[in-house]
This record gives C-alpha cells, sequence and structure tokens, in this order.
C-alpha cells in the first residue's frame, strides 16, 4: 500500500516529522480540507477514494475527529477491487458506530458479500458484522452468517468466522438469535474434521448451551467423543499440536463444556469420561522441562479436575487429583499456585471429608502472605472452603490477624467471610461474640451494617449470653479509640442488657454512661440518635443518672438535625414524668426476641461476589452452598444406572431360584406404587405403513428391517438371556456420499425399570455405501409399558432427523416354561384372578378360509417367548402358554396366558395372569395389539 499510495506515504511521513502538536494539528487540518474539497468536487475514481479514506482512517487512528468520508466508505464496499472493498469495510468499522444511520446504507452490500462465493469477500463482511454488531445488523444478516456457517460449501476459514461472528451478535443481541431452532445444526459442525472450525463452534456452544442447555443437550456426546479421539486415539493433525499437547484451548472448552451439564445417565459416556480424565492425569504425573508444555498441560488438567470433581466426588479420580493440587498450590510460579488453590477450593466445596485438604492447612494459610493479591484471594476462598467445626477457630483466628494487614480491596470480603464461619461453626456463643467484637475493632469502616446487626440478634435471642455480651462490649468501649459500629453494637446491648452488669465493680450505670457518651461526640448522627434511645432506657433502669440523661436530652432539643432534635424532644418529654408512670415503662420495655431468620452476610456475600459468564455448576462458598445448589439441581435430574441397587445373584445367575419357584404364585403382597419421574420431551416419531411393518416383525423376531429409505437402512440382530440383552444395530449409507455429524440418541422412559445404553459412542460419519454396527446393551430391571426411542440426525446435503421406537418389549425378557395340566391348573388357581388377572376382548382376524388363523395366534405368542402347552385346553382353537420374566428388581415373575378365539363371534377373549399386576397388564396390551393385527409378518 505505501508503493502505490505516495501521497498517504508523504502524510504520514509529515505527521510524524511534526515537532509539536501545533504543526501536526495544521497540516492534518490542511489535508481534511483538500480531502473535502475533493468530494464536494466528485469525479473520483475508486483509486483515489481509498486514497483519500485511508488519510481519513490514520487521522481517525491519531485520536482526532473526523466529520467526512463516511460516504466514500459506504461505496468502496461495492468495489469490485479487494484493496479498495478492504478499506472501504476498515472505514466502517472504525468510524461508524452500532447506531450510525449510515449503517443502513452498507447492509445490502454485506448481505451481497455473504451471499458470494468468494471467502476473502465473506470473511470482510463477517469482520464488519462482528466488530460493529448493531441491532439492526443483527436482525438483517444473523441468518445469512448462520447459513455460512452451516454451508456445506463453506471454507474452515468462512466457518471459524462465522462462528465466532454469531458468538458476537449472540452476546450483544441474544433475542436476535432463534438459538434452540439451530441448535442441531450448529452442534452437529462440531464433527467438523478441522479442529479450528471445532475450536470456534464449541465456544459459540458454549454460550448458547449456558442459556438452551436443554436444546443442546447432544453436544454433551460430541464433547464426549471429541475428547476421546484427542486423548485416547490421539486424532489430530501435527498443526494443532501445542509443544505436544493436542490443542489444548480445544480440550478446555470441551472439559468446561460437560461441566455446565449433569452427569450423563450413559454409563458408557461416563466410562469412556473416565478413561479420558485419568489419561490426562496420569500424563500430568511428570512435568517437562518445557515452561510452554507444562502450561498447556496444566490447562487442561485443572479443567480435567474440575470436572472429575463434578462428575462424581468420591471416586478415586478426585483422590488422585487432590495428590496433584497439593504439590500445585506450592509451586514457585505465580499462575500454577492459582490455579491450584482455585481447584482446591472447588474439590473442598464438593467432598464429603475434607482430611485430604487439611493435611495442606499451614500451606494454603501462608498462601494468604502471597506477593500475588489474586492468589491472597484464591487462598481466602479455599480456606472459606476448607473451614469446618474442628478447623474453625484456627481458620478465623488466622484470617483475624492477616486482617490487619490485608489489602484494602480484599478487606470487606474477608470481614464478611470470618463473620459468616465464625456464626457457623462456633463451638460457643462466648467465643462468637469475642471473635465478632475483634472483628468489628480491627476492620473498622470495612465492617457492613449487616455484621453487627446480626450480633445484636443473637445476644437478644440468646438470654445466657446477655450478661457475657454486656461486659465484653464494656471493655472495649474503655479503649481509647472505638469505631463506631462497635459504638452502635455497645449502644444497643448496654441500652437492653446493662442492668444486668450495673452492681458488678466498674460497670455501674455511671460507668457505663460515662464510657459511652465519651464516644458520642466522635460519632455520626444515626449514631447519636441511637445513642438517645439507650439512654431513654436508662432513664427507666437507672434513675441514679436521670439528672445526666435529662440535661443530654436538653441540649439535644436545640440541635440542627431534625431526626435527633424530634427524638431529643420526645425522650425529654418523656423523662420528665414521674418515675412510677406506666407510659415510661410500657416504651422502655426490653425488646422481645427476634424471629427466626436466615442471616443477610450470606445474601451479602453472594451479592458482593456477583456471577460472571460463565454459568458453571458449582459456586464458591463451602459444602453447604453447593449442597443447596446441587440439591436444586438434581430436582429435574433424571434417574441413572448408579441408582439403581444391585441384586444379590446366585453363580449361575439365576438369583437362586428356579423356574417352577418363580410361578408359584405365592407374594400376595400388594403392589408399590411407581415413583413418578420428570420424563424429558421426546422427539416426534417418524410414521410410516413400512415403519410400522417393520417394527410388528421385529416385536416377534430376533432380526430383521428397522428402517429402510432411499439414504439409509437399518437393520437388527439380538439375543436376550435372563434381564440382559444385546442387540446389534446395523446402520448402512446407501448413497454415494458420506453421512457426516451423525449422532445416534436414545430415549428411554423410565430408566428405573429399563437401562439402554451403547456399548460405545456411534461414529460421527458413515462413509460412502457402508455399513457400521453399534452395540446396544439392555437390562430389565422392573416392568415397563413404553419402548424406548433412538434417534439419529446426519448431514446428507441437509439435516436429516429419524426417530424410531425399537423392538424391545416387555416379553423379549420372558423365558418358555413347559408345564403339565396339573402343575398349570394349580398355579393358574394360586395367581387367582383381579388384580393379577388381565382378560380383554377383542375383534380377530380370519383367515382366507373364514376360520381363525391358528397358525398366526401360535406365531404371535411362540414369537412372544412363551411356551405354547398343548396338552392343556381340549378345544384345538385355544392355546395356552406359560412363561416366566426375568427383572434385577425383582427377581422371576411367572406369566400364564390364555386365548379363546370365537370364529363365529370374530371376537377372540385374552386372559393373563401373572404374580405381577404390571406383568399381567403389560403383557395382554402387547399380545393384544399383535392378535387383533393384520398377519403380514406372520
Amino acid at each position: 500500500m505505501a508503493t502505490t499510495m505516495r501521497g498517504l506515504t508523504q502524510f504520514i511521513a509529515d505527521i510524524r516529522g511534526a515537532r509539536v502538536r501545533e504543526l501536526e494539528e495544521k497540516r492534518i487540518n490542511k489535508e481534511m480540507a483538500n480531502i473535502r474539497k475533493k468530494f464536494k468536487d466528485g469525479n473520483l475514481d475508486g483509486y483515489q477514494k481509498k486514497k483519500y479514506v485511508s488519510k481519513i482512517i490514520f487521522t481517525y487512528i491519531l485520536g482526532y475527529k473526523v466529520d467526512v468520508g463516511h460516504m466514500e466508505a459506504v461505496n468502496l464496499i461495492s468495489s469490485h477491487k479487494y484493496s479498495e472493498k478492504q478499506i472501504g469495510y476498515l472505514a466502517v468499522t472504525l468510524l461508524m458506530h452500532e447506531n450510525s444511520d449510515f449503517l443502513r446504507l452498507v447492509v445490502n452490500s454485506i448481505k451481497k458479500d455473504l451471499d458470494e462465493n468468494n471467502e476473502i469477500n465473506n470473511c470482510l463482511a463477517l469482520h464488519a458484522i462482528a466488530n460493529v454488531g448493531g441491532q439492526e445488523m443483527a436482525e438483517a444478516l444473523a441468518e445469512d452468517v448462520h447459513r455460512l456457517l452451516i454451508s456445506p460449501t463453506s471454507q474452515s476459514m468462512v466457518k471459524k468466522k462465522a462462528a465466532l461472528t454469531l458468538l458476537r451478535l449472540y452476546r450483544k443481541h441474544p433475542d436476535v438469535i432463534p438459538a434452540a431452532e439451530w441448535a442441531m445444526r450448529i452442534v452437529s459442525i462440531m464433527d467438523d474434521d478441522d479442529l479450528g472450525v471445532v475450536n470456534c463452534v464449541t465456544s459459540l456452544v458454549m454460550a448458547l448451551a449456558q442459556d438452551h442447555p436443554e436444546a443442546y443437550a447432544v453436544c454433551y456426546q460430541k464433547a464426549v467423543d471429541r475428547m476421546e479421539r484427542l486423548i485416547m486415539e490421539r486424532e489430530y493433525s501435527a498443526t494443532y499440536a501445542y509443544y505436544k499437547v493436542p490443542s489444548p484451548w480445544l480440550q478446555v472448552k470441551l472439559l468446561r463444556l460437560l461441566q455446565y451439564y449433569p452427569p450423563s445417565d450413559d454409563s458408557t459416556l461416563l466410562r469412556i469420561l473416565q478413561d479420558v480424565l485419568q489419561t490426562i492425569m496420569n500424563n500430568s504425573a511428570e512435568q517437562s522441562r518445557n515452561v510452554q508444555h507444562n502450561n498447556a498441560q496444566n490447562a487442561v488438567l485443572f479443567e480435567a479436575i474440575s470436572l472429575a470433581i463434578h462428575l462424581d466426588s468420591r471416586s478415586p479420580l478426585v483422590g488422585t487429583a487432590a495428590v496433584l493440587l497439593a504439590r500445585f498450590i506450592s509451586s514457585k510460579e505465580t499462575n500454577v499456585r492459582y490455579l491450584g488453590l482455585d481447584t482446591m477450593a472447588h474439590l473442598a466445596a464438593r467432598v464429603d471429608s475434607l482430611e485430604s485438604i487439611k493435611k495442606h492447612q499451614g500451606t494454603i494459610i501462608l498462601s494468604l502472605r502471597d506477593k500475588d493479591i489474586s492468589v491472597r484471594r484464591r487462598a481466602l476462598d479455599l480456606l472459606y472452603s476448607m473451614c469446618d467445626v474442628d478447623n474453625a477457630e484456627l481458620i478465623v483466628g488466622e484470617l483475624l490477624q492477616y486482617l490487619k494487614i490485608a489489602d484494602y480491596n480484599l478487606r470487606e470480603e474477608m470481614v464478611l467471610k470470618i463473620a459468616i464461619l465464625t456464626e457457623k461453626y462456633s463451638t460457643s456463643y462466648k467465643w462468637y461474640v469475642d471473635t465478632i467484637l475483634q472483628l468489628i475493632n480491627a476492620a473498622g469502616d470495612h465492617v457492613g451494617e449487616e455484621v453487627w446487626y446480626r450480633v445484636v440478634q443473637i445476644t437478644t435471642n440468646t438470654e445466657d449470653l446477655q450478661p457475657y455480651a454486656a461486659r465484653v462490649v464494656m471493655e472495649h468501649l474503655r479503649s481509647p479509640s472505638s469505631h463506631e459500629s462497635l459504638i452502635k453494637v455497645g449502644g444497643y446491648i448496654l441500652g437492653e442488657y446493662g442492668h444486668l452488669i450495673a452492681n458488678e465493680t466498674g460497670y455501674s450505670p455511671s460507668d457505663q454512661f460515662s464510657v459511652l457518651h465519651s464516644k458520642s461526640q466522635f460519632c455520626s448522627a444515626p449514631t447519636r440518635a441511637l445513642l438517645l434511645s439507650t439512654y431513654i432506657k436508662w432513664v427507666n433502669v437507672f434513675p441514679e443518672i436521670k439528672p445526666h440523661l435529662v440535661a443530654v436530652f436538653e441540649r439535644y432539643r436545640h440541635v440542627l438535625d431534625s431526626d435527633l432534635q424530634q427524638r431529643a424532644c420526645e425522650f425529654y418529654a418523656l423523662a420528665s414524668r414521674p418515675e412510677d408512670d406506666e407510659l415510661l415503662q410500657n416504651v422502655c420495655e426490653e425488646m422481645p426476641p427476634f424471629p427466626p431468620r436466615e442471616s443477610t452476610l450470606l445474601g451479602r456475600l453472594n451479592r458482593k461476589m456477583g456471577d460472571t459468564g460463565d454459568k458453571r455448576i458449582w459456586v464458591h462458598g463451602g459444602k453447604e452452598a453447593n449442597q443447596e445448589h446441587e440439591a436444586a439441581r438434581k430436582a429435574t435430574r433424571k434417574p441413572t444406572l448408579l441408582d439403581a441397587q444391585p441384586t444379590v445373584s446366585s453363580p449361575d445367575g439365576t438369583n437362586g431360584e428356579t423356574i417352577l419357584d418363580a410361578l408359584a404364585g405365592l407374594d400376595l403382597s400388594a403392589p408399590t406404587e411407581a415413583k413418578s419421574e420428570l420424563i424429558p420431551p421426546i422427539p416426534p416419531l417418524t410414521h410410516g405403513a413400512n415403519v410400522d411393518r417393520w417394527f410388528e416383525k421385529l416385536s416377534c423376531s430376533n432380526d430383521g428391517v428397522l428402517y429402510e429409505d432411499v439414504q439409509l437402512q437399518m437393520g437388527i440382530k439380538s439375543e436376550y438371556h435372563g434381564h440382559l440383552g444385546r442387540i446389534a444395530i446395523f446402520i448402512g449409507n446407501k448413497i454415494a456420499s458420506p453421512l457426516t455429524s451423525f449422532t445416534a440418541t436414545l430415549h428411554v422412559h423410565d430408566p428405573d425399570a429399563l437401562s439402554v445404553s451403547f456399548a460405545k459412542i456411534p461414529p460421527t460419519t458413515i462413509m460412502a455405501r457402508t455399513q457400521v454396527q453399534q452395540l446396544l446393551q439392555v437390562e430389565l430391571k422392573k416392568p415397563f409399558n413404553q419402548n424406548p426411542l433412538l434417534t439419529i440426525t446426519f448431514l446428507a446435503g441437509s439435516l436429516q432427523t429419524v426417530t424410531l421406537r425399537l423392538p424391545i418389549l416387555l416379553t423379549k425378557f420372558i423365558e418358555g416354561v413347559k408345564l403339565g395340566p396339573s402343575d398349570f391348573f394349580e398355579r393358574w388357581k394360586v395367581i387367582g384372578g383381579p388384580p393379577r388377572e388381565a382378560q380383554v376382548v377383542f375383534p380377530i382376524t380370519l383367515n382366507d378360509v373364514g376360520q381363525v388363523d391358528t397358525l398366526k395366534n401360535r406365531t404371535v405368542i411362540s414369537g412372544h417367548r412363551f411356551t405354547l402347552l398343548d396338552d392343556i385346553d381340549p378345544n384345538s382353537s385355544n392355546l395356552v402358554g406359560a412363561g416366566v420374566l426375568h427383572t434385577s428388581a425383582s427377581g422371576k415373575v411367572g406369566c400364564l396366558i390364555r386365548l379363546e378365539p370365537n370364529g363365529d363371534a370374530k371376537l377372540c377373549r385374552l386372559t393373563v395372569r401373572s404374580t405381577s399386576e404390571e406383568v399381567a397388564s403389560g403383557v395382554l396390551e402387547i399380545l393384544r395389539s399383535q392378535l387383533s393385527a393384520p398377519p403380514s409378518f406372520a
């Protein structure tokens, strides 16, 4: 640019050569006058406009006010030459603010550049949008930025800039971005092969997921998958290895993103995460000599430790983390000490036992005197979090000592934390009063009103404490200098309870009056008003000093402060009444106890600490604060596999029962009411005649087609043994291009009853005309009545979503039983009728010759794993079956069925008897739906 625009080069040289500011201003004014003249005359070509606008930009950068060139900058944006367009965009982003009227003139030009296939123009336009980011620009161009981000033809450079531009717009104008609507399409880009794109999109997803966690829930699986590929499979290019650490910035973001969600219900994801975290900690066990390598590795490690604490604070990983953190808080590097203390505060706030942290209490206390204030602040947070009944006196004492030399911007927070810890962990009220009064004396102006209010509340509500509190306050007031907050406490406590110590030596009424009144001349008007209230209380209980008190009221009747004057006049009138006057006694009665209330100190501390843009799932503030936070979060959490109670099984896996024992029907206890759980929103099902037909066929068989269209084919093979099942899903790509951003998600309506999980994370890409296999692990805990759903999404030109019912039914866990007539009828009678009998009459389909389709009925019943008992019913059309349902929670449950078709009436009666009401009704519904259906699957 310098070689082609000599006028600009000379102008810059002249400015730099100016010896004084006056000469510089003179040169600039001369140039601006010349530019105005040129723009006014018009007839400038693109090169001249570019040159003059460049001079205007340089002038603006120097700090001078610029009021010319805006229209020419707008015109340059429409140029077809890159150099002119670049200067135009630069001028727009520098000279115009988000509410500038000129911006409306450039929106169409920016939109045109976004629509082009030229990535250079795309990037210039994205820069302008991100830098200006006004409301109008966001409303007009957000859709175009999103289109560039998700377009399969966009270059990686464009996708990265589009993701960051959307992030900028969302932070400034979140209402403009339909975040939930775009969720699946944005999250799918986390599977991109370019780690730079993934890094930028993850930043966007982090911001969106904090405000729309449900819509972006699928990002959890994407983050786990990417971490596994980075850490376990080492799947990254050398370009993204920073000192041998694979893309540490991306790792940190992914680990932080996982902390925005509760631990996953999927045991496979949890297992993979545990392996990833263990590998990260193992890699960080030994420090390298390379500082940059250590910094990158430590950044990942600290975030991994936070995630491990979030997943399970009692896991062995957290024990390993505690050992690592002990090394970091003693590091010579300030940043490492800071991060070590911060992460250990997280650990202290979440773990059940603080013993591993208390071992390093001395090191943490020494950190209070670190040369860096950030480290000192983190040490304060950690001491606050790790404090309990055992070490409270030691920690509070150390904090009081440090308070005298602490930084002024740290003292207010320290005062609040000391007051909270003293109240929370005090073993005696005397220690509480002594400590708080020392705190008030030491902290002075940094003590808020809430602190001394709380002392007054506790003293008023604790009768045994009142004489001691009055005595201690008196001693503190006798010191040469007393802070005003201490005088307020003294005024209230001595006014209410000074009479309790009036007979002791050194605490007579005159002593109390002289000590307290001598401090009043240094106090503000509100404090003196409080002391007047103390004096009127003394008029009632200390008649011997009444003349001195009345004299004070008389003097204050003539002050200029209206509140003091009014109080003095009213109190003077009360004090002038006879001593036996009931009005004076009623007005000066002792204050009643305060009603129970929550301490305002915690609220003050939370307001002081405030909120951050990163809405993490833990907070500084000790175990109690985090337990309340966790309880609120778990209120809407689905149950996990870890919540299920294990059952004791015999070595052969039969729970110590035989099949005939399960059919005995001796369990006459009433069924327990099922626990209601919050069921997450279910995605819409994919419907179609073929889809329903395939599902019906798979209900009675172990293999077959689950779904097929022009792009995709899905088949199933399954096997069941007892209460466990294993399903192989074969997913085939039928088209000539790969299916990218592939995601498979399972939806189980009642995780307490049925567990379904992937053995491994599904692949993110299915290559052209290839097939992949996914293994599902199934466990039946107790009867269920809704099929689990499988949702798959993938990119094939556009985002495709398919949601299917999986052919996992209650009858899949039944094992057929062979019974003789006597055994069958004995158990049939023992089980009895309702509620453990379920019966229904429904229309039955006939075969081609108008007779009962016995073959179809036998196929359905045997397909649902019942054993047909041919020697039980004399009517050959009637069918009888027996089976045992295997569950992990309830053991084995017997089930008997009887099917009685009536060809003349075209009706059929189905009766199911079981030792469990839930099993009877569930099996009845499954068989009824199959027996009344057309025999398309037979």
